[in-house]
């Protein structure tokens, strides 16, 4: 976001960088629905300082906006203890890959098959910011479905294997990939990856805007799914974007008994824009097209406006 003060308050550039040289940093942590890729709730904090990690977010701000029945898709570095307990005993389940510092011994523990058994993760010490009455409040252990797939391990709180197996919760899992997209949709189509706002709360505000336009396209491309249909994840955001800005100008002028029809029209046209598709797709993490080769600023803008008058003028030129 823009360099002002308020923002560099409200959300600190990296540590690592000089100042006057780096950008004030939001951290959006969000819940997409698997099912029709919609935004139901986000948080926005800073990238440092006491409550502003994806766990803390996840915890205060997040979970409470999941229902009874809800299944929660999440990477590994939320499949922790406190994350597992809050959420099963608000009914809601989870998938995660393992965190990486817990050791997965399929020696232990109730036996389902082959690299798949139930074990009882014991509840942590006491963290800092917990009161000790609060931690009593929690059970001294809590039983958690290990398994592994393709030499991947996942954890779980569903622990019925006639509910589901191994492979099904790794192929739901999998499913993930297309939340992984739906932040590339909204910071890349929709351009939100650089905002634009000068103070803290029109940054959150143009945060919310922006989410609630995206919104509204899979609101649109939920309907057009209906009406043919078909699963809203069928259908391309950035193709039914472009229909709906190539409407827009009629849809904006139609009368009353035009509407409907144009909105028909709209739909159809939205119900068009099909993904092919591409099972187990896999794409490279780099560009194609090189960046003009401009070297980086290393002091502030204006010391290097000042720097450059200053070989201006010693050079004699104006």
């Amino acid at each position: 976001m823009p360099d002002t003060e308020e923002n560099q308050r409200a959300f600190p550039q990296s540590s690592e960088q000089k100042p006057g040289l780096g950008f004030p940093l939001a951290r959006l942590c969000g819940l997409v629905s698997l099912a029709s890729g919609a935004v139901l709730g986000h948080a926005v904090a800073a990238c440092q300082g006491k409550g502003s990690g994806e766990q803390s977010l996840l915890l205060a701000d997040l979970l409470p906006l999941l229902d009874s029945g809800d299944i929660l898709l999440a990477d590994a570095l939320l499949a922790t203890w406190w994350i597992m307990v809050d959420a099963q005993a608000a009914g809601v389940d989870v998938i995660m890959p393992q965190h990486g510092r817990r050791i997965t011994d399929f020696a232990q523990g109730r036996l389902l098959g082959g690299k798949d058994h139930v074990v009882a993760w014991p509840r942590p010490k006491c963290p800092r910011w917990m009161s000790i009455e609060q931690w009593q409040c929690y059970p001294a252990a809590l039983n958690i479905r290990e398994f592994e797939v393709d030499g991947r391990t996942l954890v779980t709180t569903l622990l019925d294997p006639d509910q589901a197996s191994p492979r099904e919760l790794d192929d739901l899992y999998a499913l993930r990939w297309s939340i992984e997209v739906d932040w590339r949709t909204i910071k890349a189509t929709l351009a939100m990856d650089v905002l634009r706002c000068l103070s803290p709360e029109m940054v959150k505000k143009e945060i919310a805007v922006y989410l609630l336009a995206y919104n509204l396209v899979r609101w649109a491309m939920a309907s057009a799914a209906k009406l043919a249909d078909l699963l809203p994840r069928s259908l391309g955001f950035t193709g039914a974007k472009r229909v709906l800005l190539a409407f827009a100008e009629e849809l904006r002028h139609s009368g009353k008994r035009r509407l409907s029809a144009m909105f028909a029209i709209t739909l159809g046209a939205i119900a068009a824009m099909k993904l092919s598709l591409r099972p187990g797709r896999i794409e490279p993490r780099a560009k194609k097209r090189r960046p003009k080769p401009l070297p980086l600023l290393t002091v502030p803008r204006q010391q290097a406006r000042e720097n450059i008058i200053a070989i201006r003028h010693a050079r004699g030129l104006s």
